[in-house]
């Protein structure tokens, strides 16, 4: 059943967010590659590579709906960082943003009557919590190694 005109703006939104958040992730990559953080910056890319494929699920299900997908602009990640954990800080605040704007969408849907996009964002919503939860975490542990080199790059190496 083909969506309405609010639910498929919304849904293209969503689509939009999270190739920003791809490409907010491929940018800490590149910083994090700056400060010879390998193992860190390609967490941050398989994280921008997991944001697209987020945006292919939402463009699929508008165009098994019989939806057309627009993407939206994207603007430039205005990201510099001097520590691993700030790297970190950042993602975690677009992964509230992703969860934020999935919530608003599955309130919409509800609102709309949408029964048929509950369980992908439902799954969306699921996921968004482990990836919140996993940040936090490395965010705890580079906190807890502070400025310690040696911390740092064991961290590093864990997520390589």
């Amino acid at each position: 059943m083909k969506l309405n005109d609010t639910l498929e703006q919304a849904f293209n939104e969503q689509i939009t967010l999270e190739l920003a958040a791809s490409s907010v992730y491929r940018q800490l990559a590149i910083e994090l590659d700056l400060l010879d953080l390998t193992g860190m910056a390609s967490w941050m890319r398989r994280q921008s590579a997991e944001e697209i494929e987020h945006a292919e699920k939402f463009i699929a299900h508008l165009d098994a709906r019989d939806n057309q997908a627009q993407i939206g602009v994207i603007d430039k990640p205005e990201v510099k960082i001097t520590s691993a954990v700030e790297a970190f800080e950042i993602a975690l605040e677009h992964e509230r943003e992703v969860s934020k704007s999935i919530r608003a969408l599955r309130k919409l849907c509800d609102e709309e009557g949408d029964v048929d996009s509950r369980p992908l964002l439902d799954d969306f919503l699921t996921e968004q919590i482990s990836e919140e939860d996993t940040v936090r975490t490395i965010i705890g542990r580079l906190r807890i190694v502070g400025n310690d080199g040696s911390g740092i790059l064991r961290v590093d190496d864990e997520l390589a």
